[in-house]
C-alpha cells in the first residue's frame, strides 16, 4: 500500500510540476491582446532562446524568437480591432513594454507572402496557431457568452 501511494504522489506532483512549467513565469515576455477594455483575450509567449522552427525577431528594440503563426496571430487580432502589447510578467502582473507589435513585425518581414489567414490555414497539424493561454481564454469566454444569452 505505501508502494502505491508513493507512486500516486510521485505521478501527481510530476503533473503539476509539468503544468507549472507551462504557465507564464516572473520574467517571461509575452504578446498580449485585449480588448478596448482591457480585458485579456490571448497571448503568445516570445523566446529568447533560438530552436529551430522560430525566426528571430525585433519588438521594441529587443530581438525574440517566435514561430510564423505567432506573427500571423498579432495581424488577425489587430484585424480585429484588438490592443496588442508586448508584456513583461514581473511576478504581480503584466507590465506593457510597447505598443503595435503587429506594425513592427509583419509575415512578409520573415519571407512569407500569404495573408495571416492563409498562412495559419496552410499550417500542418504539428503547429498549432493558437496558445494555451488563448485557448483556455477561450473557453471562459464561449460559457459566458452562453451565459450572458440566457
Amino acid at each position: 500500500m505505501k508502494t502505491f501511494a508513493s507512486i500516486f504522489c510521485a505521478v501527481m506532483c510530476a503533473g503539476s510540476a509539468a503544468l507549472a512549467a507551462s504557465l507564464p513565469q516572473p520574467g517571461d515576455v509575452y504578446l498580449i491582446s485585449r480588448d478596448h477594455n482591457g480585458r485579456f483575450l490571448g497571448s503568445h509567449k516570445l523566446f529568447r532562446d533560438r530552436s529551430p522552427d522560430m525566426k528571430q525577431v525585433t519588438y521594441c528594440a529587443q530581438a525574440y524568437f517566435v514561430r510564423g503563426s505567432t506573427i500571423a496571430w498579432t495581424q488577425i487580432e489587430a484585424e480585429r480591432g484588438n490592443v496588442i502589447h508586448v508584456e513583461f510578467n514581473f511576478g504581480r502582473g503584466w507590465r506593457p513594454i510597447c505598443a503595435s507589435p503587429e506594425k513592427q513585425v509583419t509575415l512578409a518581414d520573415i519571407g512569407i507572402t500569404l495573408s495571416p489567414r492563409e498562412f495559419l490555414d496552410s499550417l500542418e497539424d504539428g503547429e498549432q496557431p493558437q496558445s494555451r493561454l488563448a485557448f483556455i481564454g477561450s473557453l471562459f469566454r464561449s460559457s459566458a457568452q452562453d451565459t450572458d444569452g440566457q
